[in-house]
């Protein structure tokens, strides 16, 4: 479909439309993959539902931009697309890069988002890198595109983790063999939309209940990044799961449950749906015995601190001369 004049691959598993009781779920994929990555998981996904896939300009089947973009543009051309194929208010799963640009999609179109899952992602710039090592094999592999099975079993359980690991040639399908790579150009491109960017200020005004997913073994984005996520948006849960980055892709039996689950319970209320206290609360924990050691610190300083009093002041008898 075309869509401001971008050409967007677009792909709508539609629901059984006499049981349709949710909102449609919008997918958003990893950096440089096209939509058939996360076919596994819309097979497991509740078939009620309606499911919207795209490739991101330049990745897949999507024509290249004619310029770099910056979220807020892709963001805008993903609202603009719902309204063309006649959607208004949907759920959001992101993952990877995806999870970037549903945490900004959240913000911005907040009026669009209804609930977000946020999988295998992280804060944008401002976050706990993955090892030197995994992010050279993460930028040598859009040069190496058609990447033989060989040389795929021998980096994914490095790169990715979880059963990658055990069984490398579950990656190796999901992959594709290296046709999950669109043109060096859009991946460079979906490079410069992130570069720069964070989403760590604007994380405590989301108001979206929110899952965020995260494996005890994601070499790409470490587990730490997700209990960041959860400690900053407040309506948010966490749920670790024993694997990588590429579960939802190698594994989605498993998550698309929980997945289901979380979008189909009942809207939470204003209580946070997960106990703690908010991330206000923990600053000013932190803050308030720093000011009271500060002023505690003065005091003992200047004992007599109204000896600078006006009054005072002004009774005293200028000195002679």
């Amino acid at each position: 479909m075309i869509v401001d004049g971008q050409q967007l691959r677009v792909a709508v598993r539609p629901g059984r439309a006499a049981a349709a009781s949710r909102p449609a779920l919008l997918l958003i994929n990893g950096i440089g993959v096209s939509l058939e990555m996360l076919e596994p998981l819309v097979a497991e996904l509740d078939p009620d539902v309606d499911i919207i896939r795209f490739d991101p300009p330049g990745i897949g089947g999507s024509a290249p931009p004619p310029a770099p973009y910056r979220f807020t543009g892709l963001c805008g051309l993903i609202s603009r697309m719902l309204t063309e194929l006649g959607y208004g208010r949907v759920d959001v799963l992101g993952i990877s890069w995806g999870g970037g640009v549903a945490q900004h999609f959240a913000l911005f179109r907040g009026a669009r988002c209804r609930r977000l899952v946020l999988a295998s992602t992280a804060t944008g710039a401002l976050m706990v890198p993955a090892r030197p090592s995994v992010l050279a094999q993460l930028l040598v592999m859009p040069q190496r595109r058609q990447m033989d099975r060989e040389y795929l079993c021998r980096i994914v359980g490095e790169v990715f983790g979880g059963s990658a690991r055990s069984h490398p040639e579950r990656a190796a399908a999901a992959m594709s063999d290296g046709d999950w790579l669109g043109s060096p150009l859009g991946y460079l491109y979906q490079l410069a939309a992130t570069a720069g960017w964070t989403s760590l200020p604007f994380l405590p005004v989301l108001r979206q209940p929110t899952l965020i997913l995260a494996g005890d073994d994601d070499p790409v984005i470490p587990l730490v990044n997700a209990r960041l996520l959860n400690l900053l948006i407040p309506r948010s849960r966490l749920h670790v799961y024993h694997g990588g980055h590429l579960a939802l892709a190698t594994e989605p039996a498993e998550l698309a449950p929980v997945v289901d689950a979380f979008l189909a319970a009942p809207l939470p209320g204003r209580v946070r749906s997960r106990t703690g206290p908010r991330p206000r609360r923990l600053w000013l924990s932190w803050l308030a015995p720093q000011a009271r050691g500060w002023f505690s610190s003065r005091a003992a300083l200047n004992p007599e601190p109204r000896a600078l009093d006006v009054a005072v002041l002004l009774k005293r008898p200028r000195p002679a001369g």
